[in-house]
């Protein structure tokens, strides 16, 4: 379980500056693309990082319901039913669309999404793959 514990905190330390980077933007004046962005992509790494320290194979996804798939096929998954299509399309759409300019509490509402991935994750893991 070394190299797992090893990936599994490598992913749970980016998710964390990720999310760090989110709540910032959202709790100034933004940009709240950027917190939605930082939002989506903090959850996409508590997913793979759990899934790493399970020994689970993924492939490179932005998608968080794939990966939410992928982890709901495995015992004892933390996030069933955790509905994660809005955040997922924060991936491409915060930084990819034109006419994507979401408001502060559209940021906040990613952040706390992301925030509830992470309690959830990191309760399903020992403290020493812990960030």
């Amino acid at each position: 379980m070394p190299d797992e514990l090893a990936r599994a905190r490598g992913w749970f330390l980016k998710a964390e500056s990720d999310l760090k980077t989110a709540q910032r933007m959202a709790e100034t004046d933004g940009p709240y693309d950027t917190a939605c962005f930082h939002a989506q992509q903090a959850a996409e790494k508590y997913l793979k990082g759990l899934l790493a320290f399970r020994g689970e194979p993924f492939h490179a996804t932005r998608n968080l319901e794939e990966l939410q798939h992928i982890g709901e096929a495995l015992p004892a998954w933390p996030l069933p039913g955790l509905d994660l299509a809005e955040l997922s399309s924060y991936a491409v759409e915060a930084r990819c669309d034109f006419e994507f300019w979401p408001d502060r509490q559209t940021a906040q509402e990613g952040l706390h999404l992301a925030s509830e991935v992470r309690r959830l994750v990191l309760g399903a893991v020992p403290q020493s793959a812990r960030p």
